[in-house]
C-alpha cells in the first residue's frame, strides 16, 4: 500500500464534514493534481468526544461513495502507541506511530555502540547531494545521536512488529512522528534518525520531524521563515538519500504536522518540493473544528448563542483545556475578550474575529487558539450541537470547504 505524491490530513472532530472536506480536494484535483484525503483523528479527540475509530472509517467511506471519489483515500489511527492502538487496527490503514516521548530515553550501551559501528563509513565530512556544505560527523556526535533517538526508534520498530501482524505486511502506510517534542531535529539528525528506523525495519512513508519555529494550533507559524526554509529544503534532500542509502520506501515525504494555518511557510514548502519534485503531507486537523463554530456564528439565533456559549465556556476552563496542548498553543490571555464584550458580537464579527484572514482587524489568533482547543465543551452539548451542525449543513460545510480550498491547498500548491 502506497500513500502517493501529495495527501492532507483532515481532521474532523464531529464527523460532520467529511463530504465538504472531500469537495476541497476534488476541486484542488480537478486542477491536474493528485491529492489523497487522509481522515486522521487520534486516541485523546476519541475520547472528548466519545466516537469510536470506526466512526472515522464510516464518514470518510460515505463522503467517497457521496462525491463519487475515485482516488486513493486512507484513515489515520493519529498519534497512536503500543497502548492505544489496539482499537485502531480494524478499520484504520494508516497509522502514526507517536515515539516522541522516547527521545532521550536510555537505550544499551551495547546498542548505542553497534549503531556507531555500522556508521563507520560516515565519519568525517559527509556529503549528502544537493546540499552545498559538508556535514561534520564524528563518533561523539553518533554517540549523542544514538543516546537521543535510538530508544524512539526502537519503540517505532515494536509498534510496527505489532501492525505487521494484526494487519499484514503492506496493508498499511507507516508514519513516524518525532515532532512534540521542544528541540528541533537537524538535518543531520534526521539523516541518522532514517538509518535507525531502517535498522528497525520500520517502512516509513512519512516522516514528521520537529521543525525549527512554532506550530501552533490553527494559526500562523511562529519563527524565522529563512531559516525554515533552509532545513526544510535540507531535510527534503536529506530524505532523497536516505532512501538510496538505507533502502526506505521511495515514497518516502515529510510530513507537516499542526500544519493548518502555516500561510507564511506555505509558499515556501510549495516552491522547495517543486524544485525537486517531491512529496508533502500536511496534517490539518482541527481547523475544520473552528469552521464550524464560524458556520453557526454566521447562521445566527441559536446557533450564534451556541458558538458564544463555546466561547464563554472556554474561558472559564481555560486552563483545563490547555493544558493537555500547552507545548503548541501560545495564548495572550491580555488579548482575549471578555464574556460580556463578546455577547455583543454580531454573527459577522464573531466569524471574523475567529476565521484566519491574515490582516484583517478583527481577527484574533488568541480567541482563534482558545476555541481550538475547546472542542471538549461541544463534545459536552451533545445533540444541541450536533443538530445545530445537521440544521445549518450548507452553511457550515460552505466554510469548511472554502478554508480548506482557499486558504490551504490554493497556497500550498499554488492553484
Amino acid at each position: 500500500m502506497k500513500l502517493g505524491k501529495y495527501s492532507l490530513g483532515i481532521g474532523d472532530r464531529f464527523s460532520h464534514q467529511g463530504v465538504a472536506q472531500l469537495r476541497a480536494i476534488v476541486r484542488a484535483n480537478q486542477t491536474g493534481l493528485d491529492i489523497s484525503p487522509v481522515w486522521n483523528k487520534s486516541n485523546r479527540e476519541h475520547m472528548y468526544v466519545h466516537s469510536h475509530p470506526a466512526d472515522v472509517r464510516v464518514e470518510a467511506d460515505a463522503a467517497v461513495a457521496t462525491l463519487g471519489f475515485s482516488g486513493k483515500y486512507f484513515v489515520d489511527a493519529d498519534h497512536i502507541n503500543l497502548g492505544t492502538v489496539a482499537p485502531f487496527v480494524e478499520t484504520a490503514d494508516f497509522f502514526t506511530l507517536d515515539v516522541a516521548s522516547f527521545i532521550g530515553k536510555e537505550s544499551p550501551e551495547s546498542e548505542v555502540n553497534a549503531f556507531v559501528a555500522s556508521c563507520s563509513k560516515y565519519i568525517g565530512n559527509l556529503t549528502i547531494p544537493g546540499i552545498d556544505h559538508t556535514i561534520p560527523v564524528t563518533e561523539e556526535l553518533l554517540e549523542k545521536l544514538a543516546f537521543q533517538f535510538l530508544a524512539a526508534a526502537r519503540q517505532a520498530g515494536e509498534i510496527y512488529n505489532y501492525l505487521k501482524v494484526a494487519k499484514g505486511e503492506g496493508n498499511f502506510i507507516t508514519e513516524v512522528s518525532m515532532d512534540e517534542v521542544e528541540t528541533p531535529q537537524t538535518p543531520v539528525e534526521l539523516f541518522f534518525i532514517l538509518k535507525m528506523l531502517a535498522d528497525k525495519g520500520v517502512p516509513a512513508q512519512t516522516i514528521a520531524p520537529k521543525f525549527t519555529g512554532r506550530f501552533n494550533k490553527g494559526v500562523d507559524y511562529t519563527g524565522n521563515v529563512d531559516q525554515f526554509a533552509i532545513e526544510f529544503e535540507e531535510d527534503v534532500l536529506v530524505i532523497d538519500y536516505a532512501v538510496k542509502e538505507f533502502g526506505l520506501p521511495e515514497e518516502l515525504k515529510l510530513s507537516v504536522h499542526s500544519g493548518s494555518d502555516k500561510f507564511s511557510i506555505y509558499p515556501v514548502m510549495a516552491q522547495i518540493i517543486r524544485k525537486y519534485d517531491k512529496g508533502l503531507h500536511v496534517k490539518t486537523a482541527g481547523t475544520t473544528w473552528l469552521e464550524e463554530v464560524i458556520g453557526l456564528a454566521l447562521a445566527g439565533g441559536e446557533a450564534l448563542v451556541a458558538a458564544k456559549f463555546i466561547y464563554s465556556s472556554a474561558l472559564g476552563r481555560k486552563e483545563e483545556l490547555c493544558a493537555p496542548y500547552a507545548d503548541v498553543i501560545d495564548i495572550d490571555d491580555s488579548k482575549l475578550p471578555s464574556i460580556s464584550e463578546v455577547s455583543g458580537w454580531t454573527g459577522e464579527k464573531f466569524a471574523n474575529s475567529l476565521r484566519h484572514i491574515p490582516g484583517h482587524p478583527d481577527y484574533n489568533p488568541n480567541l482563534r487558539q482558545l476555541i481550538h482547543v475547546g472542542y471538549k465543551i461541544a463534545s459536552e452539548m451533545g445533540t444541541s450541537y450536533t443538530d445545530l451542525l445537521k440544521k445549518h449543513a450548507d452553511l457550515v460545510g460552505q466554510c469548511v470547504e472554502e478554508n480548506i480550498y482557499d486558504r490551504h491547498l490554493k497556497r500550498l500548491f499554488n492553484l
